[in-house]
């Protein structure tokens, strides 16, 4: 009997498919909750229980049924990286996979750092945590100094350096400013910002973003919980990723309910 061999190369046919920014969902699911319930401002306070791992599969496995393909989490989301790690398995393919460097929290406080060598050791960290050899985005968690943290620290060009290396595919800044969303812009791959149907501020900073090619990703569009009582959810999700420019929009939720709600809302955009 003949074998029939591959020439492909090893790398070629080992290496699996990765979401390219222009597949990204419009919706990204936050993952805060799955790893850390101290210092958060999500209603209800403090000292929620975290979730099972059976139930964060329950909501991965979700999330990916509702056309949900960007996960967002942080090394300052407690425990979140480890658990993703653990609990993602096949699911790792399928999904967009950022995380952050720049802030650590202890429990309690939060220390922000943008050296070089910090920066490194972050991402290296968050591979080893996520078990995976791929980040597919990497952003700054910036402190409220944003323009400074742009402009006078390694942070960027060590990211810059990690994309070149194939460590990860792209990154960005979560920022708090319009001067610092629009440099972070300039000089990276994509910018996170503030942005939901009570806080406009950042419009130019989408503008700008959309203007030069990059990526634009809404952090709070949801208010973290606490919305205008005039408006829902709904009307929030459609405001946000009706915005010419928007890439995706990052929610945390615990509750299956709010996930399918939060999807049909954008199909109700959609139509």
């Amino acid at each position: 009997m003949t074998q029939i061999v591959s020439t492909a190369p090893v790398t070629e046919v080992l290496q699996p498919q990765r979401i390219a920014w222009r597949d990204v969902s419009p919706l990204g699911l936050g993952t805060v909750k799955f790893g850390r319930n101290t210092g958060v401002k999500y209603p209800g306070g403090e000292g929620f229980a975290l979730p099972t791992d059976k139930e964060i599969e329950s909501l991965l496995d979700l999330a990916l049924d509702c056309g949900i393909n960007l996960l967002d989490t942080a090394p300052a989301y407690g425990s979140a990286e480890e658990r993703l790690g653990n609990l993602m398995g096949w699911r790792r393919e399928r999904f967009f996979l950022m995380t952050k460097t720049g802030e650590e929290f202890d429990g309690k406080n939060s220390e922000y750092i943008f050296t070089a060598a910090h920066t490194r050791m972050s991402v290296e960290r968050s591979l080893k945590r996520l078990q995976t050899d791929y980040l597919d985005c990497v952003l700054v968690h910036s402190n409220r100094d944003d323009v400074q943290v742009v402009k006078d620290t390694a942070v960027l060009e060590t990211l810059a350096n990690m994309r070149d290396e194939g460590k990860i595919g792209s990154f960005g800044v979560s920022t708090y400013s319009v001067e610092g969303g629009k440099l972070a812009a300039a000089l990276s791959d994509c910018v996170m910002v503030t942005y939901n149907m009570d806080d406009t501020g950042c419009r130019d900073v989408i503008e700008y973003a959309r203007d030069n090619g990059k990526a634009v990703l809404v952090k709070k569009g949801l208010a973290s919980g606490h919305l205008n009582a005039a408006t829902s959810a709904a009307d929030n999700i459609r405001f946000v990723l009706g915005t010419a420019g928007v890439t995706s929009m990052v929610f945390g939720s615990l509750n299956p309910e709010n996930i399918v709600a939060n999807a049909r809302a954008l199909c109700s955009k959609q139509a």
